[in-house]
């Protein structure tokens, strides 16, 4: 009992040290007209059980979102909060960041230099970037190779951790699939695009009784049996008010509102009545149809598996992060 009340005391002095000293180290005197002064340059910002998160690290990582965030001219109130609240995300990710390092130091966690050699090859090979080319985009950065390569090793340093802790006790079952594909019909339902086309003037409130007469007269062609794209092309060629569009395919659910249920309601080949829009006056064309079975489960169960695991991964990651950050000492220091 005493041996463990004295070695979780010796623990706490040497945090205390540790503390103390840091302190101490960031603390430069300055001579100004001949009088001693001392500036802070650096203090702690964070403590992490055992470790410690700077100043100097908060402004390293926060600096980049800083620089966005301004360029967006906010207003000044919208800014500053907007500023506040990344900066303490971004504390949280370093925090959770030291818990990890940390669980990785205990579990012996390591990586080989070829392992980081692989990394590099296959992310150069990933871009199309030769080596000239990636030592100039980190040089551009103002990042060293080596601190690229220590940034590629506490990636899979990260990696290997979660494989260890989350990803290697996460089992997707057949009725995990079933429930999310029965759940989810909508999404591998049949598919039904419309080939469109439209006819169309543009009508103020002066000249619309006119505007509703000349599409009386493009109606007319229209019934009388002129083909829809052969009128269109027509029209585009003359100098009349009244234009056509090939507009493309398009799902109900791309439609305004205003135009899904015209549209849905015709067969191929078939136009619609002239339509009052927010546009103008239009005639809508179904060009053709195109239908999409509906998939079914074998067909999409080892999509549905990689999206059940993904998001497993992340809800369980957070719980054991949680879980590590409740066993943690955890204090910060505004």
């Amino acid at each position: 009992m005493f041996q463990k009340v004295n070695r979780f005391l010796n623990r706490s002095r040497l945090m205390a040290l540790r503390i103390w000293l840091w302190i101490a180290v960031s603390v430069v005197w300055i001579g100004l007209g001949g009088a001693q002064q001392s500036e802070l340059v650096d203090r702690i910002v964070a403590v992490v059980n055992s470790d410690i998160i700077t100043l100097y690290d908060l402004n390293r990582a926060f600096r980049p979102y800083e620089a966005n965030i301004k360029a967006l001219k906010y207003p000044e109130d919208k800014e500053r909060q907007t500023l506040f609240q990344v900066r303490s995300d971004i504390l949280n990710q370093l925090i959770d960041s030291q818990l990890a390092d940390q669980q990785i130091k205990q579990a012996q966690i390591s990586v080989s230099q070829n392992e980081i050699d692989t990394t590099i090859e296959r992310l150069k090979e990933a871009r199309s970037f030769t080596d000239e080319q990636l030592r100039e985009g980190l040089a551009a950065q103002g990042v060293t190779m080596e601190e690229y390569r220590k940034e590629i090793e506490s990636q899979i340093l990260r990696t290997k951790l979660v494989n260890r802790e989350v990803k290697s006790k996460i089992v997707i079952t057949k009725e995990d699939i079933k429930v999310y594909y029965e759940s989810h019909r909508e999404k591998y339902a049949g598919d039904k695009k419309y080939y469109l086309w439209n006819i169309y003037i543009k009508a103020s409130p002066v000249d619309k009784d006119q505007a509703f007469k000349a599409m009386k007269g493009v109606e007319l062609k229209l019934k009388r049996g002129v083909s829809f794209e052969t009128l269109v092309g027509e029209l585009n060629a003359s100098s009349s008010s009244i234009q056509g569009t090939d507009l493309g395919l398009y799902r109900r659910e791309e439609l305004s509102e205003e135009l899904r249920e015209e549209v849905t309601s015709l067969k191929p080949g078939e136009f619609s009545e002239i339509l009052d829009t927010f546009f103008g006056y239009q005639i809508i064309y179904v060009q053709n149809i195109q239908d999409t079975a509906a998939k079914p489960l074998e067909a999409v169960e080892a999509d549905i598996q990689q999206l059940l695991y993904d998001e497993f991964v992340d809800n369980k990651y957070q719980e054991w992060l949680e879980d590590l950050r409740s066993r943690s000492h955890i204090r910060i220091i505004n």
